[in-house]
Formats: structure tokens, sequence, C-alpha cells
């Protein structure tokens, strides 16, 4: 697949109203009229803007109900200044393994797979979701020593800062890949809002070394924190 902007795709063509079946809907996501079978089908394909380097990877809607809070986000957001964005709005929705299971991306997760097997990202990102009650789970000092990968950064607003998944980054990116996963809040406006700001500013990142200075600036101690978690947990930078 070419880097090159996928025909018939508008931003603003489509909403979160979009990705439910007349199963899931709910009053605050749309009213039964309006959905159909194929309109979920269309929001989980994979679309590309623009062209060239750097080639940024966006996914959203994981896995369990992550889709009501991060779908609408990437399906929002508009095509780069410079280099490639490609958008996997909804990646599958319903059942809930986790993406530190080594079975996740093969079967749940396959277009992701796809997507960077046929456009070499060299800027990866996941947008998750997560309830209040599992902030420490998720940020806990202890992170490490529980399920073995590095705890999650207090952003602001509710949003956590953290790797992807060891499975896939060591897998599929070399060292020089930014590849990063965001946790919002559930039911909060301002942590999407936020976490749409942080896309904004990824979406015209060229490269891991760019928006690491960013971070150094904006968030200085979530920065020194998230260098040291990845140092220990995969060696030099």
């Amino acid at each position: 697949m070419t880097a090159d902007e996928k025909a018939g795709f508008s931003p603003d063509k489509y909403s979160c109203k979009d990705t439910c079946t007349k199963d899931t809907c709910t009053e605050d996501m749309c009213t039964e009229d309006m959905c159909t079978e194929d309109t979920y089908i269309k929001e989980t394909g994979l679309r590309v803007y623009g062209h060239g380097k750097p080639v940024r990877l966006f996914v959203a809607g994981l896995h369990g109900d992550e889709w009501r809070d991060t779908t609408e986000i990437l399906m929002k957001i508009e095509p780069p200044e410079k280099g490639t964005l490609a958008l996997i709005p909804l990646v599958r929705r319903g059942e809930y393994t986790s993406t530190l299971d080594p079975a996740y991306y093969p079967v749940m997760g396959i277009s992701i797979l796809e997507a960077i097997e046929s456009l070499n990202p060299e800027i990866y990102i996941e947008l998750h979701s997560y309830s209040r009650g599992n902030l420490e789970k998720l940020a806990g000092r202890d992170r490490l020593e529980r399920i073995g990968v590095p705890a999650y950064s207090i952003l602001k607003a509710g949003v956590l800062l953290g790797s992807v998944s060891p499975w896939i980054r060591k897998k599929y990116f070399p060292k020089e890949a930014l590849c990063l996963s965001f946790e919002i809040q559930k039911g909060n406006p301002g942590s999407r809002e936020f976490a749409a700001d942080m896309l904004e500013v990824l979406k015209e990142t060229e490269s891991r070394d760019e928006f690491v200075e960013y971070l150094r600036k904006e968030f200085p101690e979530q920065a020194r924190k998230a260098i040291e978690d990845y140092r220990h947990f995969y060696g030099e930078i």
C-alpha cells in the first residue's frame, strides 16, 4: 500500500455515531435508526493521508468498549502538513484481550500488524481508555513488579503516557521509532480534549527525538520518568 491519501474519506463526513450497530447503541451515542453494520465495518478500516516520510500510524478502539472514548478523536483529526498519517479509528469492539497478551496482535489486532508491515511507520501511537478506579493499576509504582511493564506517567486531565506492548515494540519497530500508548480517562471530556491536542502535536512530529524534546519542555518530570523507564526496560534510548 502506498502512503497516498485514501480516496473518498473526509474527517468531517463521519462521527462516533457511525461506529456502532443496533446491538450496541446507547442514548448518549446515537439513535437506533442511524446505526448499520455497514457503517461499523467502514470505520474499522485503514485510511491514509499525505505522502512521504515520516510515516505515522495512530490506532484506537483496540478492545472492549474503549472505542466509545477514543474512536471519535481519530475520526476528527485533519491531515498533516508534511509526511504521512495513517489511521485505524476502530480496531475491534466487544471482547477485551490485553495488548500485553502475545495473542492480541496476531488475532484481534491483525489489522494493526498489516498496517505496520505495509507502511513501516516511524511513529506509532495507540489510544486507549481506562476507568478512574483503575488509575493505580496503570500508574502505580509497582506496575513493573506486578505485570512486568513500567507504570504509565500522568500527563494532564487524566491522560496517561506510556510505551506500547513490548511484544509489538520489540518485534516490529527499530529502537529509533517512537511508539507510545495514551490512556484517556473514560467519561472525561477534558481528558479527550487534551489527548486530541497531544495527537495534533504528534501528527506533525517528524522523529522520536523531536517529540522527546517537546516532552522535556512541556512535561519535564514525566519526560524524565519515561526516559528512565525506557532505558531500564529496553536499554539505551
